[in-house]
């Protein structure tokens, strides 16, 4: 594993993502059951739930999410600079990048259909543009966001999200650099969503309430409490943060 760094996200950005509106009264709240369906059974290709794998083996605990790592890996940990929670994980490895989040959900209903169309109308008010397409872990995006050259010329920001409905969990990554573009380049951070496991505790949440996350073998402990009434909005930005290419327009 290489360098691990914790960085405070900035002032709250605009950004296509999977937060709870508030005032939303249709979403009904988990109760923390477990999902009346088995999740026993492990499927052919992940990301996993914690009751499908028998141990954590080489894997990251970042308590929500077990992370699988590969060698010259570089990891970060997103913190909300007001309420000093751990908002996202991001790693970094040969000028590719993925950036992850794990959300509650509902006991019966995926959530990536919706919030792929929520993602996919973000990015288009800013200017970019969106494709759905097939991939590896089902459907996907492809967007391009508007970017800015290192010489000022204008140009795109690639970025690749994937999702996964999960049993009462939801996980998004985010490709970007090498990996958002080139199918080979992409193989291995793939490879480390395919292997993440989802752990969900059995609180009752929210649809979309961001599960929480730790600093690497710390535990919950580590982590300072939001103040009360804080909202529960995340505001990791997959969108100006990891190694990117910009392709010029």
């Amino acid at each position: 594993m290489g360098l691990f760094r914790r960085s405070r996200s900035s002032e709250p950005t605009e950004s296509p993502e999977p937060s709870a509106p508030s005032g939303t009264t249709s979403e009904q709240v988990d109760d923390g059951a477990p999902a009346a369906e088995a999740t026993d059974a492990k499927p052919a290709r992940g990301p996993y739930d914690s009751s499908q794998v028998p141990e954590r083996g080489p894997r990251l605990d970042l308590g929500a999410v077990w992370l699988p790592g590969v060698p010259g890996m570089e990891l970060r940990m997103e913190v909300d600079k007001k309420t000093q929670r751990i908002t996202g994980v991001a790693c970094a490895v040969a000028g590719s990048g993925l950036q992850v989040q794990a959300f509650a959900a509902p006991r019966t209903d995926g959530i990536w259909d919706e919030i792929r169309g929520e993602i996919a109308a973000s990015v288009t008010k800013q200017g970019g543009t969106v494709d759905d397409l097939p991939g590896p872990f089902g459907r996907e995006l492809l967007a391009r966001i508007p970017a800015q050259t290192p010489d000022g010329r204008p140009g795109v920001r690639p970025a690749r999200f994937v999702g996964v409905d999960g049993p009462r969990w939801f996980l998004r990554g985010v490709l970007t650099g090498k990996a958002a573009v080139d199918p080979a380049e992409a193989r291995l951070l793939e490879s480390v969503f395919a292997n993440i496991v989802v752990v969900r505790d059995q609180s009752p949440r929210p649809p979309r309430d961001l599960l929480t996350l730790h600093l690497p073998g710390k535990g919950p402990a580590a982590t300072a409490p939001a103040p009360a009434g804080a909202p529960e909005t995340p505001s990791f930005d997959p969108l100006t943060r990891g190694p990117e290419i910009t392709e010029i327009r």
